[in-house]
């Protein structure tokens, strides 16, 4: 197998939209999960709910209702394109906006378990003494629920790799700018092209296996020094 007679281009879009997801979804999950962690705001259950449904919801709704409005025919996404020149219907930033909600849940899920799952004592001793929301999340809890920061990354960077319906709604089907692996091995076993579909795929599994892999082997040495400590 010649790996030069290959077009790279499709892989490199989808784990550069992938690390881009993760790393906004890091960025925006961690408070938001803290929130929904110790919050007893009526509101609660409405965020909960919302942050969930593309756990449920089939991809194509999700990602027709975002081509509406992200689509210059309709007040949001003429606002966008009109004043701030932002144009996110087949474009790479709709892409990355589409993957931050659509792998939302796979992110806030993992770290809200992860907080509640801490003792009490180490909330309430940070309060006493007088310290910030902020200090009390970065500096106390987190550093003690890395398994679960791990999992939320792993997630959201592996859920967005395997991305299709959601991405072809928004994006379409352009190479070198929205044609990301899954379209490509679909645009593949449309021409009959197995062997171009193969590589795709294997790459995508053997990427996907490691980083699972390595994710259970980490988590498994935390569980062994927690027991020999």
């Amino acid at each position: 197998m010649n790996l030069l007679a290959y077009d790279w281009q499709p892989l490199w879009l989808t784990f550069r939209l992938a690390t881009l997801t993760a790393a906004i979804l890091l960025v925006l999950g961690v408070p938001l999960a803290y929130w929904l962690a110790f919050t007893q705001h009526r509101l609660k259950p409405v965020c909960e709910a919302l942050i969930s449904m593309p756990l449920v919801l089939p991809p194509s709704v999700l990602g027709f209702y975002l081509l509406l409005a992200f689509s210059p025919q309709h007040a949001f996404g003429l606002w966008l394109e009109h004043y701030l020149h932002i144009k996110l219907v087949f474009s790479f930033a709709g892409l990355v906006l589409g993957s931050v909600i659509f792998s939302l849940p796979f992110m806030v899920q993992p770290l809200q378990t992860g907080l509640q799952s801490l003792p009490v004592s180490l909330l309430e001793a940070s309060r006493s003494l007088g310290k910030s929301d902020g200090y009390t999340l970065f500096r106390i809890l987190l550093p003690n629920m890395k398994a679960a920061l791990l999992t939320g990354i792993v997630l959201s960077f592996a859920h967005t790799v395997g991305e299709f319906g959601v991405v072809l709604m928004i994006g379409g089907n352009i190479p070198g700018v929205t044609k990301l692996a899954s379209i490509a091995i679909y645009d593949e076993v449309e021409s009959l092209n197995y062997a171009a579909a193969h590589f795709y795929a294997a790459v995508l599994f053997l990427i996907s296996f490691v980083i699972l892999l390595a994710v259970y082997l980490v988590r498994r040495q935390q569980v062994s020094a927690l027991v020999r400590g």
